[in-house]
């Protein structure tokens, strides 16, 4: 595998840097302090466990990895999406979890190797603008989406994370060419690019764009603090990557001189308590079966989902990437 070709893309790194005092477990996310920073705090509060954190996006903790190597300081990895965890757990960096641990939650959302374990849920969805569009005027599937009539109408955030892992799940099912030809059709279309979902979903939600592809969460974020908000997430009736469940995906570095507090850190995140905080608070879908997720979600069981081996998402993330490049999205 070439050298996870997005770090070539990453003008800087920005996370916040930490100690990594030996008894204190570092962790390395790609999720952001707002969501999880409360929840590494209560964890600290009932383990006794120092944790320092080291914040950034996805693909950039994993390109950060990825340099350092043998040399990181990390004893946790904690990704949003299982393309970025998928790339450091295929340069060997990670060890097999306990299958007491794995067994938690349904096998689908693991690591084929045991590697590393979902631990919350998002599904990729289209966020519309409720006075302007309505579910009868989407389309069934992404594809969809470059027709002419949606010229200009669909924002996309194609440096993200979970936009470049949606590719990857696009590239396994779909191949090469027609993923590239889909991307090329997007731009031709002149998608509107922003940096983040939560940029999409404000785009929508404040009247300057019509839809866009994100996760599902982020509107349910907005609709808690602004309920009046006139947007709505339309998840796609077929099973293509465009409905694709990408689970946050957690792993303990090889490395690790703090194996068991580590052990500790992930069982906590698959607790029944941190998977209602996911349920309540990140409004993500818990993976720990009897957790029930928010009362406006559909059931993770009735989302048409593809079949596809999410641990291969990172097998074709740099082809993802180059793909995007080449449309010219990047």
């Amino acid at each position: 595998m070439r050298r996870f070709g997005l770090i070539a893309l990453i003008v800087a790194l920005a996370v916040s840097a930490c100690s990594t005092d030996s008894d204190t477990l570092t962790v390395y996310s790609g999720r952001s302090e707002e969501l999880i920073g409360p929840l590494i705090q209560q964890f600290e509060e009932e383990s006794g466990i120092d944790v320092a954190v080291r914040y950034g996006g996805s693909t950039e903790i994993a390109a950060t990895l990825l340099e350092e190597g043998d040399r990181s300081p990390a004893d946790v990895v904690f990704t949003q999406d299982p393309a970025s965890i998928g790339a450091v757990a295929l340069e060997g960096m990670l060890d097999r979890l306990p299958d007491d641990l794995l067994s938690r939650v349904p096998e689908r959302f693991s690591d084929t190797d045991g590697l590393w374990v979902g631990v919350s849920g998002r599904v990729r969805t289209i966020v519309y603008d409720t006075t302007l569009l309505t579910p009868a005027d989407l389309p069934a599937t992404e594809d969809g989406l470059i027709g002419s009539e949606w010229q200009g109408l669909v924002g996309i955030a194609p440096a993200n994370g979970s936009f470049l892992a949606f590719v990857a799940a696009k590239i396994l099912l779909d191949g090469e060419v027609a993923t590239l030809a889909w991307l090329e059709g997007m731009a031709a279309n002149g998608s509107p690019a922003y940096s983040n979902n939560s940029s999409i979903v404000s785009a929508v939600a404040d009247g300057q764009l019509d839809s866009g592809l994100v996760n599902h969460y982020y509107l349910l974020r907005r609709l808690k603090e602004q309920p009046q908000t006139s947007a709505a997430n339309y998840f796609f009736p077929e099973p293509t990557a465009g409905s694709l469940v990408m689970p946050a995906g957690v792993g303990i570095l090889r490395t690790t001189d703090n194996r068991e507090a580590a052990e500790t850190f992930v069982a906590f995140l698959l607790s029944e308590r941190s998977q209602q905080y996911f349920a309540s608070e990140t409004f993500e879908y818990p993976l720990l079966p009897g957790v029930p997720a928010n009362n406006g979600l559909p059931p993770i069981g009735d989302v048409p989902t593809p079949e596809v081996d999410l641990s291969e998402l990172a097998t074709v993330l740099d082809l993802a990437t180059d793909l995007v490049t080449q449309a010219g999205l990047l």
